[in-house]
Protein backbone atom coordinates (compact mmCIF):
# COMPACT_ATOMS: atom_id res chain seq x y z
CA UNK A 1 0.00 0.00 0.00
CA UNK A 2 1.63 3.33 -0.82
CA UNK A 3 1.41 5.75 1.80
CA UNK A 4 -0.07 9.11 1.13
CA UNK A 5 1.97 12.38 0.23
CA UNK A 6 0.82 15.23 1.88
CA UNK A 7 0.48 18.68 -0.09
CA UNK A 8 0.79 21.83 2.14
CA UNK A 9 0.47 25.50 0.92
CA UNK A 10 1.54 27.95 3.55
CA UNK A 11 0.72 31.55 3.10
CA UNK A 12 3.59 34.43 4.83
CA UNK A 13 4.16 37.90 4.82
CA UNK A 14 7.31 38.50 3.65
CA UNK A 15 9.87 37.70 6.17
CA UNK A 16 7.84 38.85 9.55
CA UNK A 17 8.32 36.86 12.38
CA UNK A 18 4.86 34.90 12.21
CA UNK A 19 5.83 33.90 8.88
CA UNK A 20 9.54 32.71 9.78
CA UNK A 21 8.09 30.96 12.71
CA UNK A 22 5.67 29.33 10.65
CA UNK A 23 7.72 27.84 8.10
CA UNK A 24 10.27 26.46 10.48
CA UNK A 25 7.79 25.10 12.36
CA UNK A 26 5.78 23.52 9.47
CA UNK A 27 8.73 22.40 7.77
CA UNK A 28 10.06 20.64 11.38
CA UNK A 29 6.75 18.71 11.79
CA UNK A 30 6.53 17.35 8.47
CA UNK A 31 9.81 15.95 8.94
CA UNK A 32 9.01 14.74 11.98
CA UNK A 33 5.90 12.86 11.58
CA UNK A 34 5.58 12.82 7.55
CA UNK A 35 9.31 12.18 6.64
CA UNK A 36 9.51 12.04 2.59
CA UNK A 37 5.59 12.16 2.65
CA UNK A 38 5.12 15.84 1.95
CA UNK A 39 5.35 18.90 -0.07
CA UNK A 40 5.43 22.43 0.70
CA UNK A 41 4.57 25.52 -1.27
CA UNK A 42 5.19 29.04 0.53
CA UNK A 43 3.72 31.75 -0.92
CA UNK A 44 4.15 35.16 0.00
CA UNK A 45 1.24 37.26 -0.01
CA UNK A 46 3.05 40.44 -0.44
CA UNK A 47 4.99 38.78 -3.97
CA UNK A 48 1.42 37.14 -4.90
CA UNK A 49 -2.01 39.07 -4.07
CA UNK A 50 -4.08 37.48 -6.50
CA UNK A 51 -3.23 33.90 -5.48
CA UNK A 52 -4.09 34.76 -1.77
CA UNK A 53 -7.46 36.28 -2.62
CA UNK A 54 -7.85 33.22 -4.70
CA UNK A 55 -7.70 30.86 -2.03
CA UNK A 56 -9.56 33.90 0.53
CA UNK A 57 -6.58 34.51 2.27
CA UNK A 58 -6.60 37.34 4.82
CA UNK A 59 -4.70 36.56 7.32
CA UNK A 60 -1.00 35.29 7.55
CA UNK A 61 0.38 33.30 8.04
CA UNK A 62 -2.01 30.38 6.92
CA UNK A 63 -1.81 27.11 6.03
CA UNK A 64 -3.52 25.09 3.70
CA UNK A 65 -3.42 20.88 3.46
CA UNK A 66 -4.55 20.51 0.26
CA UNK A 67 -4.17 16.84 -0.18
CA UNK A 68 -4.95 14.23 0.58
CA UNK A 69 -8.64 14.95 0.39
CA UNK A 70 -10.50 17.11 3.44
CA UNK A 71 -8.85 20.32 2.96
CA UNK A 72 -7.84 22.16 6.32
CA UNK A 73 -6.85 25.43 7.04
CA UNK A 74 -4.56 26.94 10.01
CA UNK A 75 -3.76 30.23 10.87
CA UNK A 76 -0.88 30.82 13.16
CA UNK A 77 2.80 29.82 13.55
CA UNK A 78 1.99 26.84 13.77
CA UNK A 79 3.82 26.18 17.27
CA UNK A 80 1.44 23.82 19.10
CA UNK A 81 2.17 20.74 17.75
CA UNK A 82 -0.22 18.44 19.09
CA UNK A 83 -2.92 21.07 18.21
CA UNK A 84 -1.31 21.51 14.51
CA UNK A 85 -1.86 17.66 14.05
CA UNK A 86 -5.86 17.53 15.04
CA UNK A 87 -6.63 19.96 13.10
CA UNK A 88 -4.89 18.80 10.37
CA UNK A 89 -6.58 15.37 10.82
CA UNK A 90 -3.12 13.58 11.51
CA UNK A 91 -4.59 12.18 14.97
CA UNK A 92 -2.44 9.26 14.22
CA UNK A 93 0.79 10.83 14.12
CA UNK A 94 0.11 12.17 17.56
CA UNK A 95 2.83 10.57 20.34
Amino acid sequence: MRTPTYIFRLYVAGDAQNSVLARANLRALCETYLPEQHQIEVLDVFREPTRALEDAIFMTPTLIKLAPSSVRRIVGTLSQTESVLLALGLDDCLP
